[in-house]
């Protein structure tokens, strides 16, 4: 699995002119699932992200977790996290999961992030065509992949 934290002020997601997940202080979670991720990859990445250190503390340090500050997360399903733009001008997908299988891992994430204590989870909608609104704060944008983790 692999995510693309980004620190914001607010999210929010629209499909169809329609507001379908939304928060404040957080992060917006762009998510790709690839071949043979399951149980283990989804807590391994959801564990670190609620417990990153990113958020600033009375010093203006990088220095408190999501859970610490009582951040809100915003989940956005990406398959295109797994694009391979290596060979020609049109990437190839075929390192993303298959969505039978990657749907269900996007919904287990967002419930343990719950069951690690975030109090809000929202998300977008699983193969929808949506709009992402980012209120990006620092910029503060980090790449996790349990390959490296």
């Amino acid at each position: 699995m692999k995510a693309i934290l980004q620190r914001v002020r607010a999210g929010r997601v629209t499909v169809n002119n329609e507001i379908v997940g939304q928060i404040g202080m957080g992060y917006v979670i762009l998510l790709g699932v690839t071949h043979g991720d399951g149980q283990a990859e989804l807590k391994k990445l959801a564990e670190k992200t609620v417990h990153l250190r990113v958020f600033e503390d009375d010093a203006g340090k990088m220095n408190l977790s999501a859970l610490e500050v009582g951040a809100a997360m915003l989940v956005v399903s990406q398959f295109t996290l797994y694009a391979d733009s290596r060979k020609g001008r049109r990437p190839s997908f075929t390192n993303a999961a298959m969505p039978e299988t990657a749907e269900p891992l996007v919904r287990e994430f967002i419930n343990y992030l719950q069951t690690l204590g975030v109090k809000k989870v929202a998300s977008g909608v699983f193969g929808a065509n949506m709009l992402v609104e980012i209120e990006n704060d620092g910029p503060v944008t980090i790449i996790l992949d349990t390959a490296e983790l």
